[in-house]
């Protein structure tokens, strides 16, 4: 079990002022319609501004580290972008890098997977995020942060990330495991949708990712617990691949971290999710 990847806040009190921890607040918001359509998405630099982690730098995931001329959101960046942003606010060789986000930990987990597929492992998530620093007495502040740039060294790794093709395999008979991480609901296509159509993709099964997250404190739940919860992926041989998806690629990421901490890191990310694969009308959906 790999505990390291998840950081509390006394454990980030005690580094911060270590000058290789950089800290990132990711806080982004999305906003659901209440007729349905495409959420809205907020980025979270106004609330940034008015309070964070001292040292903290802000990094906007649906902006500066998602594909600008894709037709879906949050869409894996190139590298040549991530690697520019990434080394902008100062992420090289050596740093250690601590993410936080205000609300949802999927933003969190979002940047963590995205510095993982791009081949840096220094990373922890922040466990429940900015409420837990307060709740932990940590302080905050509106004053600028600052960090020196750096040279991100990227070394992608594709064996993390899966394509349309790679599902279209699996529902083709391929040994797989897909893993939708959408709130039961969307999972069965009941009410208004954010998608193209509603639905989940055939053969999948569903984990939402609020089931991983202790819904009071807002910090995954415990070791043991995540356990139970996952014991049927975690024990799957390691020639049948886990997929995990959701809606864009967001919340699925928590899934995958859980599984992470579990020992189990070879989980792919089908990016595109639901936004890309119900947009395609060619492609089936069930639902009930």
């Amino acid at each position: 079990m790999q505990r390291a990847q998840l950081i509390d806040a006394a454990t980030l009190a005690r580094q911060l002022q270590d000058p290789d921890v950089l800290v990132v607040d990711v806080t982004t918001y999305l906003r659901r319609q209440v007729d349905g359509g495409p959420y809205a998405v907020e980025g979270g630099r106004t609330d940034y501004e008015t309070a964070h982690i001292p040292g903290a730098v802000f990094v906007d995931i649906p902006g500066a580290l998602s594909e600008p001329d894709s037709p879906f959101p949050f869409t894996l960046p190139s590298e040549v972008r991530f690697a520019q942003e990434l080394g902008r606010i100062g992420v090289g060789t050596g740093t250690k890098v601590v993410v936080y986000a205000r609300e949802s930990p999927m933003w969190s987990t979002r940047l963590w997977w995205l510095l993982r597929y791009f081949g840096f492992d220094q990373v922890s998530v922040l466990d429940g995020g900015l409420r837990a620093w307060q709740a932990a007495g940590g302080s905050v502040t509106s004053q600028p942060s600052t960090s020196s740039p750096a040279t991100f060294q990227s070394k992608p790794r594709p064996d993390l990330l899966a394509s349309v093709d790679d599902v279209m395999r699996v529902l083709d008979g391929s040994p797989a495991c897909l893993v939708n991480a959408l709130a039961p609901a969307a999972f069965r296509g009941d009410g208004p949708g954010a998608y193209s159509r509603p639905g989940r993709i055939p053969r999948s099964l569903n984990v939402p990712s609020s089931q991983l997250i202790d819904q009071t404190t807002g910090g995954f739940r415990p070791l043991i617990e995540l356990s139970q919860v996952l014991s049927h992926l975690v024990d799957l041989p390691s020639n049948v691949p886990i997929i995990a998806y959701c809606g864009g690629g967001i919340s699925a990421t928590v899934d995958i971290f859980a599984l992470s901490l579990l020992g189990r890191n070879d989980v792919r990310l089908y990016d595109g999710s639901l936004t890309e694969w119900s947009s395609n009308p060619l492609l089936p959906l069930e639902i009930g």
